[in-house]
C-alpha cells in the first residue's frame, strides 16, 4: 500500500475504509488509553494505519471529552538527582496509564512555586503533582479551595492526597543501623525544617536514640538544605572542631548531603568507613559507585510515582496519604562488611 502523499492528512475514516472495518472498530483499535487489543482485526487496522502514515490527534479527542490526558509535575529543581529520578518515574507511570507528564521547576520560593503551578494550569493539565510542598506552604490549600485535582509526592502537608516514603521509618532504620554497629556519638544532618521529609527523618532518628537511651548533642542535630554544599558546610561544622569531640557516625538525610560530608571529611583527613561511619538517604545510583560505597536508605520511587498518578486519575472521595516503605542498604561507608 502506498503511503499518503506528502502533506496529505490521513483521517480515521481513511484508515477504516482501507482496513475494511467500521469507523468505530478502527477507533477502538487505535485508542491508546486502555489495554492494547491483540485481536487479528485490531492488529490489521494498526498495520494499515502505519502504512498510511495515520497520526491520531489525541489532543483533539481528549478535548472533546473535556480532558487533555496531560499532567503537570512541579519540582524544586531537576539538578537534584532525586527530583530528576522522581520525574522520570512519574513520566513512566503516567505513560503507562495513557497520560503525558510535563515538568516545571520552582526552586524553594513559595511565590515562584505558585507562578509555576499557574503556568502548568494555563496549559489545561488534568491535574498537578507537586514535589515542592512545604509545611508552611499555602499552595496545596489554595488548590483544594479551587477544586484543582492534585497530589503531593515525596513531601506532604498532611492534608492533600500524598504519595510519600515513610520518612520516619527511614530515619529510624538509618540511626538504628549505626547504633547496632556500636556507635553512640552520632550526628544527624536533616533536610530543611520546612519539609515533611526532613521532619520525618529526624523524628525517626530521635526514636532510635530514645530506644537506645541516648540523648544526642544538640549541636550534632543540624537542619540543612538538600544540596551537596549544605552537606559540606554541615560536615565542616561537625568534623572541624579541633580538639573538641567529634561524632564517630553521621546520618545524612539525603545522599547529596552525604556527598558533602564525604568532601568535608576528606578535607580534614578523616577516612569515611573507618574513622567515620556515614549513612545517606534515597540510594541514588551514584551511591554504590563511590570509592567507598555509601550506605543509604532506599526509597521505592517507582511505587511512589505510580501511587501519585493513581491519586490523580482515580481520586477517592476523601484525601488520603499513602506511604511506601523504605529499605536500608548497608555498604562500606558505615563500616558494613564488603559484599562479594
Amino acid at each position: 500500500m502506498e503511503p499518503a502523499a506528502s502533506g496529505a492528512s490521513v483521517t480515521l475514516r481513511d484508515v477504516a475504509a482501507a482496513s475494511g472495518v467500521s469507523l468505530s472498530t478502527a477507533s477502538r483499535a487505535l485508542d491508546e488509553r486502555g489495554p492494547v487489543s491483540r485481536s487479528a482485526a485490531a492488529q490489521h487496522v494498526r498495520k494499515i494505519a502505519e502504512e498510511l502514515g495515520y497520526r491520531r490527534n489525541s489532543f483533539a479527542s481528549s478535548l472533546r471529552r473535556g480532558e487533555t490526558r496531560t499532567l503537570g509535575v512541579l519540582v524544586p529543581r531537576l539538578s537534584d538527582t532525586v527530583m530528576a529520578l522522581m520525574f522520570e518515574e512519574l513520566e513512566r507511570a503516567a505513560s503507562d496509564r495513557g497520560y503525558f507528564a510535563m515538568v516545571a521547576t520552582s526552586g524553594d520560593d513559595p511565590e515562584d512555586e505558585r507562578r509555576a503551578a499557574e503556568t502548568l494550569l494555563d496549559r489545561n493539565v488534568d491535574g498537578l503533582i507537586l514535589a515542592t510542598a512545604r509545611l508552611d506552604d499555602d499552595l496545596p490549600r489554595l488548590l483544594r479551595k479551587r477544586g484543582v485535582t492534585h497530589a503531593l509526592v515525596l513531601r506532604t502537608d498532611g492534608v492533600s492526597p500524598s504519595a510519600i516514603g515513610d520518612d520516619e521509618v527511614g530515619g529510624y532504620l538509618a540511626v538504628r543501623h549505626l547504633l547496632d554497629l556500636g556507635h553512640r556519638h552520632i550526628a544527624v544532618v536533616t533536610g530543611p525544617s520546612f519539609t515533611s521529609s526532613g521532619v520525618g527523618r529526624l523524628a525517626g532518628a530521635r526514636r532510635a536514640f530514645d530506644e537506645a537511651g541516648i540523648n544526642p548533642r544538640q549541636e550534632w542535630l543540624i537542619a540543612a538544605g538538600y544540596g551537596i554544599e549544605n552537606g559540606f558546610t554541615a560536615g565542616e561544622a561537625l568534623l572541624g572542631g579541633g580538639s573538641g569531640k567529634r561524632p564517630t557516625a553521621v546520618f545524612a538525610a539525603n545522599d547529596n548531603i552525604a556527598l558533602g560530608i564525604i568532601a568535608a571529611a576528606h578535607r580534614f583527613g578523616i577516612t569515611v568507613g573507618k574513622e567515620l561511619a556515614l549513612v545517606g538517604y534515597n540510594d541514588t545510583p551514584l551511591s554504590a559507585r563511590l570509592s567507598t560505597p555509601l550506605s543509604s536508605v532506599r526509597v521505592p520511587l517507582a511505587q511512589i510515582a505510580g501511587t501519585a498518578i493513581d491519586l490523580i486519575v482515580n481520586p477517592g472521595k476523601e484525601p488520603h496519604i499513602r506511604k511506601s516503605m523504605p529499605t536500608l542498604i548497608p555498604r562500606e561507608s558505615s563500616g558494613a562488611p564488603r559484599r562479594a
